[in-house]
């Protein structure tokens, strides 16, 4: 190509290619991620910009915070909440358990009683009554009504009734056969006869 002859110095050297390197130079997979950054865009990778996403602002991290923050407390409580109610269902069924197996032995104990009562409760026989009855206690069975409890129809069946005058309050004169209890649960109630003036809304069995 022939220069104009009216042109002074050097010819101008040719124009190099900008932007995404060289083709004869392409990155290295070996370099590092600023390095091959910096080959493909021709400056340096900021922090964050590796993964393409900016960092969160510190509000939204906060809130982040706080909501995670919330649902471990309410797992928590829930948590919690669940615990004593199996721990309360657990202690339910096992005072149910006992107080059906004991509720099938009160027969037993009538039978002894009644025979105590006659003297036929002796010797070896004895002691096995008064070990039965001491397990028993163990497993919190209790037995109820004396002559001259006050009358309670809660607890008490009232099989006879005889009026009296010179009672303020009706109370048990005889007791035909006990009442027995676990803690706060009525097994049977005790049947005695009653004299004296009968609370309101008793009920007299027979009357």
């Amino acid at each position: 190509m022939n220069r104009p002859t009216d042109v002074h110095g050097p010819p101008h050297p040719p124009l190099a290619l900008v932007g995404h390197g060289s083709p004869n130079n392409p990155p290295d997979a070996t370099d590092p991620p600023e390095e091959r950054t910096r080959q493909r865009t021709g400056r340096p990778s900021g922090p964050g910009e590796s993964a393409g996403l900016p960092a969160p602002p510190e509000a939204v991290l906060h809130a982040e915070l706080r909501e995670r923050t919330a649902d471990l407390q309410r797992l928590k409580a829930e948590y919690d909440n669940y615990r004593k109610r199996v721990h309360r269902d657990r202690l339910a069924v096992g005072e149910i358990a006992v107080a059906n197996v004991l509720s099938r032995l009160l027969p037993v104990l009538d039978s002894l009683a009644e025979a105590t009562e006659r003297g036929e409760v002796t010797g070896g026989f004895q002691r096995i009554a008064e070990a039965l009855e001491t397990e028993l206690g163990t497993l919190g069975l209790q037995s109820f009504g004396a002559v001259g409890d006050p009358f309670d129809p809660l607890i008490h069946e009232a099989i006879t009734y005889t009026p009296s005058d010179g009672l303020e309050q009706a109370v048990c004169t005889e007791v035909l056969r006990l009442g027995y209890r676990v803690g706060d649960r009525l097994l049977r109630p005790a049947q005695v006869a009653v004299a004296g003036e009968p609370p309101a809304g008793a009920v007299v069995a027979g009357s």
